[in-house]
């Protein structure tokens, strides 16, 4: 199988056949909440943000603006940041990725941090060209976050993680959400220009006054 990135949102069905067909692990443990969430729950500005971990416009997004927004909004309590799970091609790698940040039943602090480092990897992670490749990566990955190779693959083959995204991805269709990244300011769709520095602070800081 290729694995080519792309950003355009697609659906979660088919993931679980391609890794189920590599063997059993141990039983998953993996948070499968729907959502996870970093920041004060109470803070005034609730910000969603669908996401995938395969869309190179995702990392770059993080890279150039999450600590930024991690440091002046959520740790100040003025923002509170929830991840709405999206897949983009390839499906399988954005899966693989979501569902090893989620390995090992993590709270959203956790969850983000991981978050940040695969983003940090996503090219060289999806640049292996195979499922196999994809696989491999993800258990070196999760071997420095103390997980083993069975812990791995049973988030991989996670029934309930396929169900979770899938739900993710028909709370997205309903919100008209079809690229990511998108973003949600108090439940109203962000600007384009979010995705920028300049344009994150001055959609943030126009909500915290309103």
């Amino acid at each position: 199988m290729n694995l080519l990135p792309s950003r355009r949102a697609v659906t979660a069905s088919g993931l679980l056949l391609t890794f189920s067909a590599l063997g059993s692990g141990a039983q998953a443990q993996t948070t499968n909440t729907d959502t996870l969430s970093i920041g004060d729950p109470s803070a005034p500005v609730q910000l969603v943000e669908y996401a995938s971990m395969a869309c190179p416009h995702c990392a770059h997004f993080h890279a150039e603006n999450y600590a930024q927004l991690k440091t002046n909004y959520i740790d100040a309590g003025r923002v509170r940041l929830t991840m709405q799970e999206m897949l983009t091609e390839p499906a399988i790698a954005a899966f693989g990725m979501f569902q090893l940040a989620r390995c090992g039943q993590v709270d959203g602090a956790e969850y983000f941090r991981r978050m940040g480092i695969l983003f940090d990897r996503q090219h060289a992670i999806v640049s292996g060209g195979t499922v196999g490749a994809l696989i491999e990566s993800l258990v070196a990955t999760g071997g420095e976050w103390g997980l083993s190779r069975e812990q791995v693959m049973a988030s991989l083959q996670d029934e309930a993680g396929q169900q979770r995204i899938s739900r993710s991805i028909e709370a997205a269709n309903a919100a008209g959400v079809t690229a990511t990244p998108t973003f949600f300011i108090n439940g109203q769709r962000a600007p384009d220009t979010f995705v920028t520095s300049a344009g994150l602070i001055s959609a943030l800081d126009a909500a915290l006054a309103r």
